[in-house]
């Protein structure tokens, strides 16, 4: 019996991550599917609220324009993983000098802190706008809760709860149902592109673009693909058995065409709802997701509200664990930590130390004097610029047949991926020029 992707010994105890069963599209939706749908947190909710808000349909054509990047990005990091068992911050340890991975890995770390510290502090508000009581309450209940799962819910039970929980981004489609959109105004935004050089205006593009492409993304996609090497004795590293190679990479390419098709498509519900209730209104600064959740109720109802607050819920129960895993992927395999979620808390304690003081210090970041307000659109910010140096590097990687053998990328998924990391790179450019001149 031949190794490849499907062709798995039915005796074999199996892992949801990617399930290899019928029907077709259930084999292939696990890493992809749970990155794309982790993409949509509070954060991204805040930035495309305030972007709609301000800019109404206007700026709706850079989720059109980044869908193909983003997924290049995210199949060269599945790749990566996939053809050589090593995460990303595993393979520059390997191949690239310790300064180079240890700044890669520290703005890693970092940027997702931050993230997780915004996320968490969302959850909270959007909570106490339901039900009332402190936020920092509720801060507190959902980082311990997000670092407990974690750290002691079976590998396999944990998947399928990222997955179900990917569900609550089906409020934000609901949304859409309840509020009056301008259609023609839509498709002018969506397929037209518009770019006005002003700082706002080019912050509020690589928050976008920040929040869509991170690099928090790149680590857990790569991560999941070796840890589910580990979970399948059947499949082996692609530099070793490039006889799986074809299987493998169909299965990639379309769990992460599906993942970040949704992710896209939830965020654009989310705009073009900002758009369509708060633009017309008037309303074009909302600070938080919570706010834009507030700020829907007069002029979308109680239920599009309510619905909203779930979806910030829902998407923020399911980011913030990857957001802390994959800072303890990129650690751990940077100081050659036994790394992994199918481990036993037991057998990776620096792991999952990891992930345990990633969430609380998100946490703390909510009792720190730092507007939590503004540091989920600055979060976005950050991540955008943080993206750049750390896609040059994967590039580089995916390149190299020292690294990945005969299974370097090319062709177009080899252009698609340095158009991204090159349009990155001039959104941040482009931001910095403009602040600098105004």
């Amino acid at each position: 019996m031949s190794g490849t992707e499907g062709d798995l010994d039915p005796r074999t105890e199996r892992s949801p991550a990617v399930e290899p069963s019928k029907p077709r599209i259930l084999k292939v939706l696990g890493p992809g599917l749970i990155t794309g749908a982790s993409d949509d947190d509070p954060s991204g909710i805040a930035t495309y609220s305030q972007v709609g808000a301000q800019y109404a349909y206007g700026a709706s054509w850079t989720l059109l324009f980044s869908y193909p990047l983003m997924s290049a990005i995210q199949m060269i990091s599945a790749r990566l993983g996939r053809t050589t068992g090593r995460g990303i911050a595993g393979n520059l340890r390997r191949y690239y000098p310790n300064w180079l991975v240890y700044t890669g890995v520290c703005l890693l770390v970092i940027a997702n802190i931050i993230n997780i510290g915004a996320d968490i502090g969302a959850m909270g508000d959007a909570v106490k706008l339901i039900i009332g009581g402190p936020a920092l309450v509720y801060v507190v209940l959902f980082g311990a809760g997000c670092a407990i799962a974690q750290v002691f819910l079976q590998y396999k039970k944990y998947v399928r709860i990222l997955k179900w929980l990917s569900l609550a981004l089906l409020s934000y489609v609901a949304t859409l149902f309840i509020v009056k959109i301008d259609w023609a105004a839509l498709a002018t935004g969506f397929f037209t592109p518009h770019i006005e050089f002003s700082s706002d205006y080019l912050m509020a593009i690589v928050a976008i673009f920040g929040t869509t492409i991170s690099p928090y993304l790149f680590f857990w996609q790569a991560s999941q693909e070796v840890e589910d090497l580990k979970e399948k004795p059947k499949r082996h590293p692609l530099k070793d058995s490039p006889d799986q190679a074809k299987e493998a990479d169909q299965r990639i390419e379309l769990d992460t065409l599906a993942g970040m098709g949704v992710s896209n498509f939830i965020a654009l519900s989310i705009m073009v709802t900002a758009a369509a209730t708060l633009n017309v209104h008037h309303i074009t600064d909302i600070g938080s997701s919570a706010q834009a959740a507030e700020a829907l109720e007069p002029v979308a109802g109680k239920f599009a509200e309510l619905l909203f607050v779930i979806g910030i819920v829902g998407t923020g129960l399911l980011a913030v664990p990857v957001l802390a895993g994959s800072a303890a992927y990129g650690l751990g395999e940077a100081l050659r930590w036994p790394t992994g979620l199918a481990r036993k808390p037991k057998d990776a304690k620096a792991f999952y130390a990891t992930i345990a003081i990633a969430t609380m210090l998100g946490v703390a970041w909510n009792f720190a004097p730092v507007n939590p307000i503004r540091a989920l659109f600055w979060s976005a910010v950050v991540n955008g610029v943080v993206a750049v140096p750390i896609m040059v590097i994967m590039m580089l990687m995916s390149t190299d047949k020292k690294i990945m053998g005969e299974q370097v990328i090319g062709g177009w998924l080899l252009g698609l991926g340095w158009l991204s990391t090159g349009v990155m790179a001039l959104c941040a450019v482009g931001m910095g020029a403009s602040a600098f001149l105004n």
